[in-house]
């Protein structure tokens, strides 16, 4: 299949980020189950407080963005949330989003579900609604709190966090997508039933197969298709389930550390599931210059991978200061316990 190429330019009009205060060290998490000899994947993770969740990291990132985009609500003509934590199992967030921040009524709303490319999704149709003449702009967002197992490998990681994108017109954008491209197999690396309150995953399986496979083969055809080399690119963001997997992947991708270090947030903030590649890329975009390009790769389990080549525009300079940075919300932190951690995120089931 080649790229997919709007008719119409499109871009990012505004974007924003959220990430909850709390922090779990990894070594929290290796003494309380490994007594402290089952190493640290990453450094912490963040953690929503007790009056949090996905809706409201969604909203605060949703602000965000719009802050950025300096637009009416009421032009968003679709709010779109992608995630694989909503609040309700039936209701939509996306709904409630709209509300919030003055969106509704005249507007179409829905969530979103592909694991931790959801978000990615939403960013996907966006630029084919807004390129199609369907809206003027578009809402899309990446937001979870991810549950992990207590004591399994996926409790390290399991984060919180979330981003949000404004898609609109290219002349008003502050990046513009130059060309998309989507790979997916039924690659059953990660999955969670319904009723099961934990997801479950093919340990060594998720690797290879998976995350490397897709991420790989989304980026590189995407970068064929397009002529270009990882050369071409100031930046690189790829989904971040740990700190190792984008490092290896970027290098097998071509990209030197430095384009892909100002995007990896894993050790910091931990995978955020369907805004982990999304709050990758805010963060590249609080640094980026007029002119530079980037690289983004998403990848959900399942499988499939989202890969976007992106042009930072001359609007970046104005417009990134009108809210938080990516950065700001990282530096933001307060340290928790690993009984605190289970009190917030409900890990001890009282009935």
């Amino acid at each position: 299949m080649p790229v997919m190429k709007p008719a119409r330019d499109v871009g990012i009009v505004g974007y924003g980020s959220y990430v909850p205060r709390y922090r779990l060290p990894a070594t929290e998490v290796a003494r309380v189950w490994t007594d402290g000899t089952g190493g640290a994947p990453i450094k912490e993770k963040a953690v929503p407080g007790l009056d949090e969740d996905t809706l409201t990291i969604a909203l605060e990132a949703a602000r965000n963005a719009l802050a950025r985009a300096r637009i009416d609500p009421q032009d968003i003509g679709a709010v779109w949330v992608g995630s694989e934590s909503h609040p309700y199992a039936v209701k939509p967030t996306g709904t409630i989003i709209a509300e919030a921040i003055g969106a509704s009524p005249h507007t179409e709303a829905a969530d979103w579900q592909f694991a931790c490319k959801a978000g990615t999704e939403t960013i996907q149709a966006g630029i084919g609604f807004v390129a199609g003449g369907m809206a003027k702009y578009v809402l899309g967002i990446g937001a979870d709190t991810a549950q992990g197992r207590p004591g399994d490998a996926l409790e390290y990681t399991a984060a919180a966090g979330g981003a949000a994108f404004i898609i609109g017109p290219a002349e008003e954008s502050l990046a513009v997508f130059e060309a998309t491209y989507s790979y997916v197999t039924d690659t059953p690396d990660f999955w969670r039933r319904q009723y099961a309150h934990y997801p479950s995953h093919g340990q060594r399986f998720t690797g290879e197969p998976a995350y490397f496979h897709h991420v790989t083969s989304a980026g590189q055809h995407l970068m064929q298709e397009l002529g270009r080399t990882a050369k071409d690119f100031e930046y690189v963001v790829l989904h971040q389930p740990n700190a190792k997997f984008p490092q290896r992947a970027a290098r097998m991708l071509g990209f030197e550390k430095e384009q892909w270090a100002t995007g990896l947030l894993s050790p910091v903030v931990g995978n955020t599931y369907a805004g982990a590649s999304l709050l990758g890329l805010t963060a590249v975009l609080d640094v980026a210059k007029p002119g530079d390009r980037i690289l983004c790769v998403s990848f959900g389990s399942g499988a499939g991978s989202d890969a976007f080549a992106i042009k930072v525009t001359g609007a970046i300079t104005e417009r990134r200061s009108l809210a938080p940075t990516t950065q700001t919300y990282i530096d933001r932190r307060v340290e928790i316990d690993y009984a605190t951690y289970a009190r917030y995120r409900q890990k001890l089931q009282m009935k």
